[in-house]
């Protein structure tokens, strides 16, 4: 496979799938897929629906990232589980193309110095490897590269190539007895005196007691209709890889840009933190709790009056519906939203101004995937207390790749009844109604 997974993409679980099982998750992306590698790894019988194809969405169009540095603090220990994961799950399928060459985040302003020394003296307290970096190392280590005063380094954060590891942890996940089904999208929950009992999918019912949402992107669409609101958003992200170019053999960021060199001697590149935002009924649902995170990012985001057709907050998209109706879901099998070339266009520049012995890079390949996002930009990863048997884990705000196995570990415990070992408050359902105050997480 040379590029994200497509709708097109050969089917590689057509089911059908079984009329009972344990549990249900749906949603084939890396937390619903790791979700299903714990579950069956603790002898539940576990079937991953998914509507389209595994890693067809966010899992596949990612920057391929495996970072602790500069994580939220409430993630960072299951982060730091993760990436113990990752070393194992590497062992086991060489494939994955992981591979521990660091995170670098690189400041042009003495403010976004103090933010990352801020940022340091607490991770050191968790025992991690990050230090600060000199004007003169930064140089060093980045072609005599100039606009830098100084960075941040992670040497242990690590990386892979999503579109080629998200379907081997499938795989895995099969092994260790999950059942996977594409072209399978959940319609409903089947629920008797408010407990779940089942789902309804376009191939019928399945029968079990627990059903995790991990639709990502469409994850409040199918919640809302079971009287279930999250302030979910999706905001597009647009990336790219460049032909095979002289550099440096690590994942780097700054204010404009972001990359990460890829096996094949060129760069997955995108334009750091700008993106666009398509408006839609959710966005003046929500637009409240999104107060504090416009303010910092509004510089930095392309608003769109109108999303594409069947988009999961489209104007025209359905919002309500039945087990035995066709759903949403299946009306978009896979997400697959056109890059912003111009935004695509200033990053070549950017990366040339910055890298001026490297030059500008020559585009081969270019997609956008749509980001699920949440206000305090930490996820939801909670039980459903007024749903029992009904568990969330959504909203990983692009950060999903690199924490999905710590994450799918502690959903499965979630299920189980299990201990998590992690403080989970941060995640919780309620605070959005609670009266809580939303902090949100880093932007380093």
């Amino acid at each position: 496979m040379t590029g994200p997974v497509q709708a097109t993409s050969p089917q590689r679980y057509p089911g059908p799938p079984p009329t009972q099982t344990d549990v249900v998750v749906v949603g084939g992306g890396i937390i619903g897929v790791m979700t299903a590698w714990h579950l069956a790894e603790r002898g539940l019988r576990v079937v991953v629906c998914e509507k389209g194809r595994v890693a067809g969405e966010q899992s596949s169009r990612n920057w391929g990232w495996i970072r602790q540095q500069g994580r939220d603090f409430g993630e960072l220990p299951i982060m730091m589980e993760s990436l113990t994961q990752w070393q194992a799950m590497a062992a086991e399928m060489p494939g994955l193309g992981f591979r521990q060459a660091g995170v670098t985040y690189l400041a042009r302003t003495a403010r976004e110095m103090q933010g990352f020394e801020h940022w340091a003296d607490e991770a050191q307290g968790h025992g991690l490897d990050v230090r600060m970096l000199a004007r003169a190392e930064v140089a060093d280590r980045f072609a005599g590269a100039a606009p830098w005063v100084g960075g941040l380094c992670t040497a242990s954060d690590a990386q892979a190539e999503p579109w080629v590891a998200v379907p081997l942890l499938a795989e895995g996940a099969v092994r260790r007895g999950a059942v996977i089904v594409e072209d399978c999208a959940v319609r409903r929950l089947d629920r008797q005196g408010g407990r779940v009992v089942g789902v309804w999918t376009e191939h019928g019912r399945i029968g079990c007691d627990h059903v995790v949402v991990a639709g990502g992107a469409w994850s409040s669409l199918l919640l809302r209709a079971e009287g279930v609101t999250i302030p979910q958003l999706s905001v597009l992200a647009s990336v790219a890889q460049t032909e095979p170019m002289a550099g440096f053999d690590t994942c780097m960021a700054d204010d404009r840009m972001g990359l990460r060199r890829r096996a094949d001697g060129g760069y997955t590149i995108a334009p750091g933190g700008r993106h666009d935002y398509f408006i839609g009924p959710d966005a003046f649902r929500n637009i409240g709790l999104y107060l504090s995170v416009l303010k910092r990012d509004l510089g930095s985001t392309r608003f769109r009056p109108f999303a594409p057709r069947d988009y999961p907050d489209g104007w025209g998209t359905q919002r309500s519906w039945s087990g035995d109706q066709v759903s949403p879901f299946e009306r978009m099998r896979v997400l697959n939203p056109a890059p912003n070339m111009g935004s695509l266009s200033r990053l070549q520049d950017d990366f040339a101004a910055a890298f001026p012995r490297l030059g500008r890079p020559v585009i081969t390949l270019a997609w956008a995937g749509m980001i699920d996002t949440i206000p305090d930009v930490v996820p939801v990863v909670d039980r459903v207390a007024v749903v029992p048997g009904l568990v969330i884990a959504t909203g990983m705000c692009g950060h999903g790749f690199g924490i999905g196995p710590g994450i799918g570990r502690v959903v499965a415990d979630l299920v189980a009844g299990r201990a998590v070992g992690h403080d989970l408050s941060r995640f919780r359902l309620g605070r959005f109604s609670d009266g809580s105050k939303l902090v949100p997480g880093p932007s380093l």
